[in-house]
């Protein structure tokens, strides 16, 4: 997803750009048409990188840099580079009882987040795991910033776009497609759980790599849009003309679950990026356009040229469409001029 994305951008303006991955059959058709080049090598093997790399390059991208195993074999690489970008997370930062969007409390942040907001005790430990994942990458953080290279560290938020390995917005995507007649929504849609477009991302790294630099930077979309103007957002998209239904969550455990759920909001301060000229490609209405008809083709398609579909059939979905539920909500409620018996 963000790979496609910063190649999609730099490919559009001019840029030779190199693909590193293990299946060459997960490169994008429309990447490989722009000019996009494969090179297969495994992130674990520092020779097939380094053999990638060859001489040099005015810019390496790190999507994949999990732990300070990882960001040592960038280091070896950023000597080769003129800069540098590696992509964190915003699961690093915690708040002042130091729990993390990962932690079994949800954080309660004061205001906006900014990279000099505390984080998780770095740690060398199973990046895979959930307690593990924010402490491996603030591990690798600190390699990277402490070899003294320009190399940028990004933390975005909740990524979208097209390519997404778990596309959030499928939940209201999948509803516009099956013309589910009411949307639910708890907390009446009100949380907000800042995105990132993988095409702000692809922005700010350009932007990184005109301007190199040792430092970490947020990344978030302009906005930070409710669940409620993410579904808006999404139907609109796709004509789905349907009723908005508010539920308590204290109350329901099922109805109105959706994926940007937070007893309390997290929204990323992207002054830092903006200070040096940073500049969005667009809102998240803007942005998700891109990922919304990527969803439909994958639904409807199952495959896109030698693009594997995603799996919208996960495990992670199942809570979001207990259809049923749904119906017998809508049908126990007091219909129009009929009185209410309670």
């Amino acid at each position: 997803m963000i790979g496609r994305a910063i190649a999609a951008r730099l490919l559009a303006t001019g840029w030779a750009v190199d693909l590193i991955g293990r299946d060459a059959g997960h490169l994008p058709s429309g990447i490989a048409d722009a000019g996009g080049r494969f090179i297969a090598a495994d992130r674990d093997e520092p020779s097939q990188l380094a053999a990638a790399l060859g001489a040099g390059a005015d810019l390496v991208v790190d999507c994949i840099c999990y732990s300070a195993a990882h960001a040592t074999g960038l280091v070896a690489l950023a000597h080769r580079a003129a800069a540098t970008v590696m992509i964190s997370s915003r699961a690093v930062y915690v708040d002042a009882a130091g729990h993390s969007s990962n932690s079994a409390i949800p954080p309660r942040f004061d205001g906006p987040v900014r990279e000099t907001q505390d984080t998780v005790p770095p740690a060398d430990t199973d990046w895979r795991t959930k307690n593990g994942y924010g402490a491996s990458k603030v591990a690798a953080e600190l390699v990277l910033l402490g070899s003294g290279l320009p190399i940028t560290v990004l933390r975005p938020s909740k990524i979208h776009g097209a390519g997404a390995h778990r596309p959030r917005e499928w939940v209201f995507v999948k509803q516009a497609l099956d013309q589910r007649p009411a949307v639910f929504l708890a907390n009446r849609g009100a949380d907000v759980d800042h995105t990132t477009a993988a095409a702000n991302i692809a922005a700010l790294v350009e932007l990184a790599a005109a301007k190199p630099g040792r430092r970490i930077l947020n990344i978030a979309d302009p906005d930070a849009p409710s669940a409620l103007e993410i579904s808006r957002a999404i139907a609109g998209l796709l004509g789905h003309d349907r009723e908005e239904v508010f539920v308590d969550s204290r109350t329901t455990e099922t109805l109105g679950r959706h994926p940007w759920q937070r007893p309390y909001p997290i929204v990323l301060d992207m002054s830092a990026a903006v200070d040096i000229g940073y500049r969005p490609a667009g809102n998240y209405a803007e942005t998700v356009e891109e990922e919304v008809e990527w969803l439909v083709t994958s639904a409807l398609k199952g495959r896109d040229g030698s693009e594997l579909p995603p799996r919208l059939d996960a495990e992670f979905f199942v809570p979001f469409f207990d259809y049923p539920a749904e119906d017998r909500y809508l049908a126990a409620r007091p219909q129009p001029g009929i009185a209410d018996p309670f």
